[in-house]
């Protein structure tokens, strides 16, 4: 494809296609000029470099972000809505973990997603300070959540293409950390439960508790 039919926009949405299935250390210039059908060196006539495209990428998925109207929905339904949005974004683009990880994340995006966060918590009563609390507690709440499936993500990656061979790599992992804990009285209770889950692994409600249970703190403790 010739670079004057490239636009950014097309650019910045196959740079998240290709994130998504590789990974942030499988985004370089090459693999994406392939997917685009055009040379590498066409893409530098619309983005500087690959920390640039990934500033772009990121930015084009939190614009996928709803901003939940706290004034008709109540502060904590609000909270709670734009947080699991945020997990199922962050489920959706496990590179965006990587990225926050490795690059200083900023654009009109986020930003857009930042304020209204705050505003959210300024309709609770937080004021200054309490507001910024907030929202980063409950953000690095979330990113600790998704870490998990970012890190499997990668793992499987690096495991190789075999899906088979991935996973029976990743089983057998599992299994090995599994006969370790069974040493240890507590997590071999866990295990042994008719209804127990697998190994590092959580309750499918965990997610929700967690975050009732951390608003409920910052209710207690900031509300007026």
């Amino acid at each position: 494809m010739p670079r004057d039919t490239l636009t950014r926009d097309q650019i910045v949405r196959t740079a998240v296609e290709l994130l998504d299935a590789e990974g942030l250390e499988g985004l370089n210039m090459r693999a994406l000029g392939k997917r685009l059908d055009s040379a590498a060196t066409a893409v530098y006539w619309h983005v500087k470099n690959k920390d640039d495209l990934v500033l772009l990428a990121t930015d084009h998925v939190w614009g996928e972000l709803t901003l939940a109207d706290p004034d008709s929905l109540g502060w904590r339904a609000a909270a709670t809505a734009m947080a699991v949005d945020l997990h199922q974004m962050f489920s959706r683009h496990p590179w965006l973990v990587q990225a926050l990880a490795a690059h200083v994340l900023y654009g009109e995006g986020k930003a857009r997603h930042d304020d209204h966060s705050l505003a959210v918590y300024e309709a609770a009563g937080f004021t200054g300070a309490q507001a910024d609390q907030a929202a980063s507690a409950v953000f690095t709440y979330v990113l600790g959540n998704a870490a998990g499936a970012a890190a499997t993500a990668s793992l499987s990656r690096k495991l190789g293409r075999d899906d088979a061979t991935a996973d029976e790599q990743l089983q057998e992992a599992m299994a090995k950390a599994k006969a370790i804990a069974m040493g240890y009285p507590r997590l071999r209770t866990r295990l042994e439960t008719p209804a127990a889950v697998g190994y590092a692994a959580a309750p499918d409600d965990a997610f929700e508790v967690g975050l009732q249970a951390l608003l409920d703190g910052l209710d207690r403790r900031f509300t007026p």
